[in-house]
């Protein structure tokens, strides 16, 4: 895929790259489906952004985790919405689950652990993000929030 910058992919736009630089380690970002209200949860974020990628969940992913290390001291280092108790996920948002678990396991290590979070905590604990990148995704519960680590001095994230 060509860009107008080397080595980036070009889903990375000038807006994108800003939130992910300006974010410090321990800074949560949340990545979420067409259907999640981004634009109110984006007006308790930090930064108060909110971005749209016109791609699917597991291609935004896959983009930003190229480039974005995640917080290996935490015990997870993300978090995807699964729904309420007594309801159970349906197939479409097990299958948007498992993609985007490759996508952030393929760009960050096998060793990344990540976690469920029921549907209203998910909401809350989105307010708390650094900004909200909203991409296409159509299928249910196609949202994710990451925890931002550091880069190590081999270029990769650094891990305990």
């Amino acid at each position: 895929v060509m860009g107008l910058l080397k080595g980036i992919n070009p889903l990375l736009t000038a807006d994108v790259l800003h939130i992910l630089r300006s974010m410090g380690h321990g800074d949560k970002l949340c990545i979420c489906d067409c259907n999640f209200p981004a634009a109110q949860v984006a007006t308790k974020s930090t930064s108060k952004k909110h971005v749209i990628l016109t791609v699917t969940l597991p291609e935004a992913l896959d983009a930003i985790c190229s480039v974005f290390p995640l917080d290996f001291f935490e015990e997870k280092q993300a978090v995807f919405m699964g729904p309420q108790e007594g309801v159970a996920m349906p197939w479409a948002g097990v299958e948007v689950a498992s993609l985007m678990e490759e996508a952030i396991m393929e760009n960050c290590g096998e060793d990344a652990t990540i976690g469920k979070m029921e549907r209203f905590s998910f909401y809350e604990e989105a307010k708390s993000c650094f900004a909200v990148i909203q991409c296409l995704e159509r299928r249910p519960y196609g949202n994710v929030i990451l925890w931002k680590g550091c880069v190590g001095p081999d270029g990769l994230d650094l891990k305990p």
